[in-house]
């Protein structure tokens, strides 16, 4: 009950209470002495304990007053606390000591049709799947820590894509866990960036991916360095296959024109006994058709090395990588290397919409006119050629050489559709015609729905 009501009640309880004496002493017979002193009595007694109440009132309103003041200190220090949620994709909850959380995803949705000779065996035609469903967590540590874990649903399998813990200051970054290594542009820039629905020929035939291991990076507005030391890919954990994995990349600006420069290195360890094998599909993921591969033959280690470059100027982009890879084989075998290269252009239609860019990457196109905010998007066409060569030493795994076409109509910062052509040409391909001629032309075409948060 409010401390102001208390006062007033009380004050009326002992008033009538003395009413209440006072009138059953008048309507009494005449007092004697003893009885009006005890009268007094009463009413002095009466007296002094309307000053205790009153004391006491006034003591427990200083009580409530103080606990009111010190709450509202409280919910004013918690308020300096209070979570933030900010939406990136999703929302991302963080706070001032330094704690952030972001649920992460992405889905990848690809259709279409593959045209290889009849006779060859490959399989031709229509076809589908879910090429990327991942689902995860990132965020940031009080003191300079981060982490992010994801996983990819796809194929009805779950795969660990990154398990990451990261140290940063001063422009050093540590990471310690499973995470990609350093081959080149295009490797590193995320599947939710690329020009077309896969990466060029050769950085899949030569077998990249996240390993499990321990790297550091250092960098600036324009310079990034990177190096780390990997075992192999959690899922084949343990074997004795170990990489050393470096790349240095130097990305000036010349006036409002972002330029990228960069070189690689990845040398790895195999372990005794070890084979490896090289082998790419025609442009779409979707199809198990493999028309050059090496098969698989005994190896020691392999060497690579990578040299890229690129320039973003307003609507137009370019993009040009080439990689070496070489064999060092056992007893006496010979040495092969193979070669992979690609050069790519592309430019917006839309006004204002430029290729996104960080240093090392490529990074999201964010529409200048979205659709949903009255804008129609971004609109960007793309062309590549794409050459791979797995011929060298006596290993015949063929050559493939392409022209892809892409046009990519980025509807918001998370959606985009991508439509794909691709003309491959082969020579020596493993997959040859009923009449033996391995020389030949598949046409391809791929269309990826995509949204991530």
């Amino acid at each position: 009950m409010n401390m102001q009501i208390l006062k007033p009640l009380a004050v009326t309880a002992v008033l009538f209470s003395s009413t209440v004496s006072t009138q059953a002493v008048a309507q009494a017979a005449p007092a004697t002495s003893e009885e009006i002193e005890l009268l007094r009595s009463e009413l002095v007694r009466l007296s002094n304990r309307l000053e205790d109440l009153e004391r006491e009132l006034a003591e427990t309103t200083q009580t409530a007053r103080d606990a009111a003041e010190v709450s509202t200190q409280t919910a004013n220090s918690i308020g300096e606390a209070d979570a933030e949620i900010e939406f990136k994709g999703a929302p991302q909850v963080s706070n001032s000591d330094g704690w952030s959380f972001k649920p992460r995803g992405r889905v990848n949705m690809d259709f279409g049709y593959v045209d290889a000779p009849g006779s060859t065996g490959a399989d031709s035609g229509f076809d589908a799947e879910a090429r990327r469903v991942r689902l995860g967590v990132s965020g940031r540590i009080p003191g300079g820590f981060g982490y992010k874990v994801e996983a990819d649903f796809a194929e009805n399998q779950v795969a660990l894509t990154d398990a990451i813990v990261t140290y940063a200051n001063d422009g050093f970054t540590f990471s310690a866990g499973q995470h990609n290594t350093f081959q080149g542009l295009e490797e590193l820039s995320s599947s939710l960036n690329t020009s077309f629905i896969e990466r060029s020929a050769w950085t899949d035939a030569f077998g990249f991916e996240r390993r499990v291991g321990v790297s550091a990076q250092y960098k600036t507005d324009t310079v990034l360095v990177q190096a780390g030391m990997f075992a192999d890919n959690s899922e084949d954990l343990p074997n004795g296959n170990n990489s050393f994995d470096g790349r240095i990349v130097f990305a000036p600006t010349a006036g409002s024109t972002q330029l990228h420069f960069g070189g690689s290195i990845h040398y790895n360890d195999l372990g005794d006994g070890s084979t490896v094998r090289y082998r790419t599909r025609p442009l779409v993921h979707f199809t198990d058709n493999r028309f050059v591969s090496t098969g698989r033959f005994s190896a020691d280690s392999e060497l690579g090395i990578g040299l890229e470059a690129a320039a973003i100027a307003g609507p137009f982009h370019i993009a040009l990588e080439g990689f070496s890879q070489s064999v060092d084989r056992p007893m006496g075998f010979a040495d092969p290397s193979f070669l992979g290269a690609s050069a790519e252009i592309g430019l917006f239609l839309t006004e204002g919409d430029r290729r996104g860019y960080k240093i090392g990457t490529f990074d999201r196109v964010k529409p200048q006119n979205p659709v949903g905010e009255g804008g129609n998007g971004a609109v960007q066409v793309n062309l590549r050629y794409d050459y791979l060569d797995l011929n060298d030493e006596g290993i015949i795994g063929g050559t493939q050489e392409s022209l892809q076409a892409s046009l990519i109509w980025t509807f918001t910062d998370y959606t985009r559709l991508l439509l794909n052509y691709g003309l491959l040409s082969y020579d020596d391909s493993v997959l040859p015609e009923a009449s033996g001629n391995s020389s030949y032309d598949v046409h391809v075409v791929g269309l990826r729905a995509q949204v991530d948060f």
